[in-house]
């Protein structure tokens, strides 16, 4: 049995002239507008995932007129809104690497023992302070090998 599938994605635009209030012969003065505008976007969808879905979805966006950030922003706001349970958006937040808010002090609690590590570590014998230069030791970066 063979199985297809398509989606697609359609924008159309059109522009009717008024010539009442503008008066007769009136045209499109900016340069950069298209009066009409007709996109349609199809793909294979037997076999797309959810992230292919979206890229497809992002490149519509784009071809409509929404900006990359808005997009992006868009996104964002299906993971982290009040109606998505906390425990999801943190998978979320540990499968790329993020910091949600609420997390921030512990984060910088973290950080600030670890500055105080790593100066304790940096403190030389009789308290002096050792340099982060290779050179200032004595050693070239040829010695070391």
């Amino acid at each position: 049995m063979t199985y297809n599938a398509e989606v697609q994605f359609k924008f159309d635009a059109t522009f009717t002239h008024d010539y009442t209030t503008r008066g007769f012969g009136s045209t499109i003065s900016d340069d950069d507008f298209l009066p009409e505008e007709h996109f349609l976007i199809t793909a294979p969808a037997a076999d797309l995932n959810a992230k292919q879905y979206f890229k497809l979805f992002e490149k519509f966006m784009l071809c409509v007129g929404m900006c990359p950030a808005s997009i992006r922003s868009g996104a964002m706001s299906l993971v982290f809104n009040d109606y998505v349970n906390e425990e999801e958006q943190r998978k979320v937040c540990r499968e790329y690497e993020l910091t949600m808010d609420e997390d921030l002090d512990k984060k910088f609690e973290e950080w600030k023992i670890r500055d105080e590590e790593w100066a304790r570590l940096k403190k030389g014998p009789m308290g002096t302070v050792l340099s982060d230069d290779i050179d200032s030791i004595g050693e070239t970066p040829e010695s070391i090998t």
